[in-house]
């Protein structure tokens, strides 16, 4: 399997090298080559397969060139050593929980298949490299807990100054060893745009070894097929048509589910849940997409004015607009709108949503109105403590901490204030 540049101007590259590269050489992110079939029986037969079994089947397709089958199983092993819950919420709703993992963010799977690919490839090697991210909140904290301690690799995280919450904070400025975080006197989007500059920046070529762990990474990126897939697995059994609300940022994660429904899972629609950085959801409406800088909301993962992956997206569907359309709803919800939505499911059901999930929840149920006959799964990317503020003042409660935020928050907070370009690759050169 080869990946080659969506800007279509950069030799292909093998799964390692993609994985090495971070981005292409014309500035383009990689997409693999052929989108790989799963046979029929595998979806006759999935409740009798592991999760880990499913995910060996999902993903050697795309890395059995560079990663040997027994290495893999190993990776895997130790990547998916959580537990992925569906909690049912009404008759026709269930939220698939993605926060069981180090840093309690749906982003530990690809940031733990990221830092295992890489330390496998970098096993004995003298080289050096450097992991560059920008993070809208929990990147940066999975990506740190990932490649903490990995040997021969650096991780320098940029975020954005005030609009991260106090944990997300914690959690990528406290390990220390490997791991840098610069924090960026602007928006999301200006890390973003700070990360792609250095990946072709002449000045930093042949001096320092860049690569990205955002969801641009294919190693980031693709492994997030993999909790759609065992949802399928475990609610096969109710017979209706599943559909999916994904909160929804830089797209990397829908983008997968949408591989895996390629790939052949019988879903049938995927909802780009977004706060009221609304691009693509208006894309969706007028077939124009016009990005903008983010803005901050309560929600702040998602604080994403021009979302990377769904130019991915679009290639899924070779840019036919009326086909997109057939698979992918968007609908946008202010932050009014997704404190309401805690209040409903917590008043209804006693489930504690995240702002995140709460976006999710909306959109599913948006969708339902005109789909009552769907089966919805929302997702819970992040834990609510995450988020303390804003949950525990709409609902007037106390969360309790779960032990891994707790060991964090009496660290100090050890970070780098920079504010253009240059400084970053300033930073990078020394």
């Amino acid at each position: 399997m080869n990946f080659y540049s969506l800007n279509k101007n950069a030799p292909k590259a093998s799964f390692k090298e993609a994985v090495i590269n971070g981005i292409a050489p014309d500035g383009g992110l990689y997409f693999p080559e052929r989108i790989p079939q799963f046979p029929a029986s595998f979806f006759d037969d999935i409740q009798n397969l592991s999760d880990h079994e499913i995910a060996y089947r999902a993903l050697m397709p795309f890395v059995k060139e560079d990663i040997p089958d027994a290495v893999l199983r190993d990776i895997l092993e130790k990547v998916l050593d959580f537990d992925f819950p569906i909690v049912p919420i009404s008759e026709h709703v269930s939220t698939l929980e993605l926060f069981h993992g180090p840093t309690m963010a749906f982003k530990d799977v690809g940031a733990r298949f990221m830092a295992r690919s890489l330390g496998y490839f970098f096993k004995n090697s003298e080289e050096h490299l450097t992991v560059l991210v920008a993070t809208s909140g929990d990147t940066g904290g999975a990506v740190a807990n990932g490649f903490l301690g990995v040997d021969g690799v650096e991780v320098v995280i940029l975020y954005p100054s005030g609009k991260v919450s106090d944990i997300q904070e914690r959690q990528l400025t406290t390990l220390g060893q490997n791991i840098t975080a610069l924090e960026v006197d602007g928006t999301f989007d200006d890390c973003q745009r700070m990360v792609k500059k250095a990946f072709v920046d002449p000045n930093l070529k042949g001096r320092v070894k860049l690569t990205s762990a955002n969801s641009i990474n294919v190693a980031r990126w693709l492994p997030q097929m993999l909790y759609f897939l065992f949802t399928y697995k475990h609610l096969k059994a109710k017979g209706k048509e599943l559909v999916f609300s994904v909160p929804s940022g830089n797209f990397g994660n829908i983008c997968a589910g949408m591989i895996a429904q390629r790939m052949g899972m019988p879903v049938r629609h995927f909802i780009a849940a977004t706060n009221v950085n609304d691009t693509v959801p208006k894309y969706m409406q007028t077939a124009l997409y016009d990005p903008k800088p983010s803005t901050a909301t309560i929600s702040n993962a998602m604080d994403v004015g021009d979302p990377s992956n769904f130019v991915r997206i679009k290639q899924l569907y070779n840019d036919d607009f009326d086909q997109l359309k057939e698979h992918l709803s968007s609908y946008s919800f202010s932050d009014k709108e997704t404190k309401e939505a805690i209040k409903s499911i917590y008043a209804k059901t006693g489930y504690i949503a995240d702002p995140h999930g709460a976006v999710g929840y909306l959109g599913l149920k948006k969708y339902q109105e005109t789909h009552p006959d769907t089966y919805g799964i929302f997702l819970e990317t992040a834990h609510p403590v995450k988020f303390m503020d804003v949950v525990s003042s709409t609902l007037n409660t106390t969360l309790s901490l779960p032990p891994q935020i707790e060991k964090i928050m009496h660290k100090k907070k050890v970070s780098m204030a920079i504010s253009q370009y240059e400084d970053l690759r300033k930073f990078l050169l020394n």
